[in-house]
């Protein structure tokens, strides 16, 4: 293929995104093509990504996917309406090999979803290679037809999330329990407060729940309690350094699971179990286990997750264990690890094109 780039389709290209492609690019020459799509991720997106970017709108996808023998291969993710089919139809037109870079493990019930669902399917038997974010998705895309399947594991910055704690923790400082995220359905905050308010720690044991992203009247005014809204990526490596565990509540809705949960891979990195339901890709996926770097419930029962919550609160010890586990799991989630996977989907497709 020479000296030809890969062209990655995305709506967005997130800080956490960042070191990624840039692991990716110094393996081999890489552009790509943002189109400005919904931004679901917590820490926003960058301007500048590092390496050459081209802004176009969805229907633009398809004329520059579509420039014949520009591109070493198309690699096309899950999100906008347009643009995935736009860079697959155009990467078929022009013989360009063809990756779908997949976060899907179900399959959404929305009527725009079941009206899209057969070209969906149709571009996963298509596609001459996935890259799923982890076994989770994999497994969902061999289901579907995928004949060639490469996981680019999840991974964040770990000259952000490594460095050491910048103050010890007090010593009289509470239980404290973390939420990290959006306020938006799917992630699980209201069966949150309902399990917190069973759980009776605060009043137990002064115990803290803390909310980072909703806004402060997100917490209902439970004693205990508190939202602080949205915070920079280095206050919440300090809110980690201060918390005991952290709970991902997601739940399954029409039209979201969790494809993933990046925090949770932040969490480990700063020793800090987590507390995940099932329906949190990083569970599916096999990062966060069930009583070795966390604990596994099942979603939108607040009941399983009060009983976790104080099963961690009452053995802070184990959470401690749990933590150190974690740390040790996540060291093998890293860029270079996502850029081979991600390569290795690239070579697969070259080879079937």
């Amino acid at each position: 293929m020479g000296d030809r780039p890969i062209l990655i389709v995305t709506s967005r290209v997130p800080p956490e995104r960042v070191g990624a492609l840039a692991a990716l690019a110094a393996r081999t020459p890489v552009e790509v093509a943002v189109f400005e799509g919904r931004d679901h991720h917590f820490h926003g997106s960058v301007a500048d990504a590092g390496l050459p970017v081209h802004r176009v709108g969805q229907h633009g996808i398809a004329r520059l996917a579509g420039q014949r023998e520009r591109w070493r291969t198309v690699v096309a993710g899950t999100a906008g309406r347009i643009a995935l089919p736009a860079a697959w139809r155009a990467a078929r037109r022009a013989g360009t090999p063809f990756v779908l870079w997949s976060a899907l493990w179900h399959e959404p019930s929305t009527p725009a979803f079941v009206l899209a669902r057969p070209l969906l399917r149709r571009i996963v038997r298509d596609a001459d290679a996935v890259a799923a974010y982890g076994s989770h998705v994999a497994a969902h895309a061999r289901w579907l037809g995928a004949r060639r399947v490469q996981i680019a594991p999840q991974a964040v910055d770990p000259a952000v999330w490594v460095e050491p704690p910048a103050a010890p923790r007090p010593p009289n400082d509470p239980f404290r329990i973390l939420f990290v995220g959006r306020d938006a359905p799917g992630k699980g905050i209201e069966s949150l407060l309902v399990a917190w308010r069973q759980t009776k720690l605060h009043e137990a044991i002064g115990a803290e729940l803390v909310l980072l992203g909703p806004p402060p009247a997100a917490d209902a005014g439970l004693p205990g309690a508190r939202a602080i809204g949205p915070v920079p990526t280095a206050e919440v490596r300090e809110w980690l350094d201060r918390s005991d565990v952290l709970c991902v509540p997601s739940e399954r809705t029409p039209a979201f699971v969790e494809p993933w949960g990046l925090v949770c891979n932040e969490a480990l990195h700063r020793g800090v179990p987590v507390l995940a339901t099932d329906a949190v890709g990083a569970a599916a996926g096999g990062l966060v286990r069930d009583r070795r770097n966390g604990r596994i419930v099942p979603a939108g029962q607040p009941l399983a997750l009060a009983r976790a919550l104080t099963e961690l609160a009452v053995d802070p010890d184990g959470a401690q264990t749990l933590g150190a586990a974690g740390r040790r799991d996540v060291s093998a989630f890293t860029f270079e690890a996502w850029a081979a996977g991600m390569l290795a989907a690239v070579e697969d497709a070259e080879r079937a094109a």
